[in-house]
């Protein structure tokens, strides 16, 4: 549908055309004739559906401009989304003379935020704590209030708000319209809705339109122990330009970042507890590309618009399939293809099918990298480059440089290749160890296979079944995979593949079995 046909102000189509827009997008079309009308409304939408313009447009029609008492309120759940819908309505109000928006929120003077308030202001954007900062202060009125929107209303419960949301609604006239947008409709929303709307109106995105297309979307199964390495790998591997990772507490973000920091990623954090200027800190760096990995919860998420993420990782499974669609959403965007990545833990896999069944899409199952997949991965890509500069640049004087190392020494070209190739290993990955090498020479197992030495047995009344069940949980490998396990007294000899070998001492270092930290490395290493 086009916004002419919405009959609306002619000065806000003008705007809208300019921003770009032709036609609605669903959640407008069904939302914006529905609040003309001035009816209270549910509106069920994600972030990037357009839901601003759905009630922004119809709550610029309200606004008198002659009139510079705050006429309308809305409430969003972070500074970032505050700040954001005010750019959005101003600019959707740009030809409409005389009206005043401004956003208001904690970590900015609150004495700036007063003057602008006392200046005149038909329309106020903030957060519920800041909002009520000024209502201690009496610094806003509602009295002329005739619209109040709850955005992102889900997100403002999830963080403490909702005694804040239902103080300031009781200060707003009775006579108002309320109109109230949320991702997920939990019970709370629908209280809220019950005791604060008038007879509203249920407006539901449909399943389909929550989906993205454009996203390949996989899972993989992972202890949770494993679930930094394999994180690791996949980066090393699909080297994405910008990446979200989400994780469902506080806690893990900073335990991830300081683990990925310390591995040598640029990664940074983002969630509720950190101080504004930490935030804007990490979201400029991520928005500029000096910060590759972006760590954060999803209500610390809510109001970043950044195009050109390539991969999207879910850490930690989120408990609400809304919440999914949401995520992965933050890729795929301006026709770019996208990736979806998924970490499942146990009885976790019984979740995904429920987010399949919502999403109607597949999230196909793959294997987790081995350490023989990065190394080489890496390597492929140090040829490319070298296949590029020999294709463009003159490398002469580097050739004579190593021929006349070649006559001074006594090793060939090609081992100087070679050492150049692992010096571009940067991280310290193991090639030879990687790729199954002789690394750990004759250790008794049979062909294509490692003996490994653990320091567990019968005494700490482990069976061969723990072994099994602890290696092909912390590494993923298969447990038809592993092969003999001799179990002794006070220790326990097992074959695994060669190719697997690095990734099982490194995957089990410091793991327990029955409750005793175990070691593990090699059997009759030379």
């Amino acid at each position: 549908m086009k916004f002419d046909e919405l009959g609306i102000n002619e000065k806000i189509v003008r705007a809208v055309t300019e921003m770009g827009f032709e036609e609605t997008t669903p959640i407008q079309a069904r939302a914006i004739p529905v609040v003309m009308e001035g009816r209270d409304i549910i509106g069920q939408a994600q972030t990037g559906t357009g839901k601003t313009a759905a009630f922004g447009i119809p709550l610029l029609e309200r606004i008198d401009p002659k009139d510079k008492h705050v006429q309308a309120i809305v409430l969003c759940p972070t500074r970032e989304l505050a700040i954001q819908v005010a750019d959005e309505i101003r600019r959707l109000a740009k030809f409409m003379h005389g009206i005043k928006v401004i956003p208001i929120y904690g970590g900015q003077d609150i004495v700036k935020q007063i003057r602008s308030l006392k200046s005149g202001v038909q329309v106020v954007i903030g957060t519920p704590g800041r909002v009520m900062d000024h209502m201690r202060r009496k610094t806003v009125k509602f009295d002329h209030v005739t619209m109040a929107v709850l955005d992102e209303a889900d997100e403002m419960l999830n963080m403490g708000f909702r005694d804040d949301i239902e103080t300031i609604l009781k200060e707003v006239p009775h006579e108002r319209q309320t109109v109230l947008f949320s991702a997920t409709m939990p019970q709370p929303i629908m209280d809220i809705a019950a005791q604060y709307q008038k007879d509203a109106q249920l407006i539901r995105v449909v399943r389909k339109e929550l989906t993205v297309k454009n996203i390949e979307q996989y899972y993989f199964e992972v202890r949770p122990k494993s679930k930094e390495e394999v994180l690791s790998r996949l980066l090393d591997i699909y080297n994405p330009h910008l990446s979200i990772v989400f994780c469902n507490t506080k806690k893990q973000v900073d335990e991830l970042v300081t683990g990925l920091q310390g591995r040598g990623y640029f990664a940074e954090g983002l969630h509720g507890d950190m101080k504004q200027q930490q935030r804007d800190r990490v979201m400029n760096g991520f928005r500029n590309g000096r910060t590759d990995i972006l760590v954060a919860t999803d209500v610390a998420a809510r109001g970043i618009d950044v195009d050109d993420v390539d991969i999207v990782f879910n850490y930690d499974l989120p408990q609400d399939e809304e919440y999914y669609v949401h995520r992965i959403g933050r890729t795929g965007r301006a026709g770019r293809m996208g990736l979806a990545f998924s970490f499942v833990v146990g009885r976790e896999v019984y979740k995904l099918k429920e987010i399949q069944r919502y999403c109607k899409t597949k999230i196909i199952a793959k294997p987790i990298p081995s350490l023989n997949d990065v190394a080489s991965t890496k390597a492929d890509m140090i040829f490319k480059n070298l296949g590029d500069m020999i294709a463009s640049e003159d490398l002469s004087s580097y050739i004579s440089m190593i021929e006349n190392r070649v006559n001074e020494e006594d090793y060939t070209a090609m081992d100087i290749a070679a050492a150049f190739l692992k010096m571009s290993m940067r991280d310290g990955t193991d090639v030879d160890s990687a790729m199954g090498d002789d690394e750990f020479g004759d250790t008794g197992a049979q062909e294509g296979m490692v003996r490994l030495f653990i320091n567990v047995g019968r005494q700490q009344k482990a069976r061969p079944g723990d072994i099994l069940g602890a290696i092909a949980g912390e590494t993923g490998i298969s447990g038809r995979l592993i092969g003999s396990i001799d179990m002794y007294d006070k220790y326990t000899f097992v074959e695994v593949p060669r190719e697997y070998a690095q990734d099982v001492l490194r995957a089990m270092d410091h793991v327990k079995i029955k409750g005793k930290s175990i070691n593990i490395e090699p059997a009759n290493r030379k």
